[in-house]
């Protein structure tokens, strides 16, 4: 069986005027990490999925979980095409294994 390696990125502009705009903030950026996203920048999380019923099922959760007020966007590309972005400025940082390499020790 082949994979297909996708990857959905989620953008969000949530208000933080408010200590309820905060917490739903916090609130909804914690869903994202509890459910395997990284950071790529702020306000913009990335996931690696294998199959379309995991894209599925991730969107069902962003959406089951998404902040009273507000703008969420939600993006799967495949992962080639994720890997041609170029980087105007800075460079790639990650202090997680953000690959779909897999390693096997002997």
């Amino acid at each position: 069986m082949s994979y297909r390696f996708m990857r959905m990125l989620v953008f969000f502009d949530l208000p933080t005027e408010t200590a309820d705009d905060r917490r739903n903030y916090r609130k909804f950026r914690n869903v994202l990490l509890k459910g395997g996203f990284i950071m790529l920048q702020e306000s913009v999380y990335s996931k690696v999925m294998t199959t379309p019923s995991v894209e599925t099922s991730v969107k069902n959760m962003i959406v089951k979980n998404k902040p009273p007020k507000g703008l969420v966007q939600v993006l799967t590309v495949t992962e080639k095409q994720f890997e041609k972005m170029d980087y105007i400025v800075g460079e790639a940082k990650s202090e997680y294994i953000d690959s779909d390499e897999r390693l096997v020790i002997l």
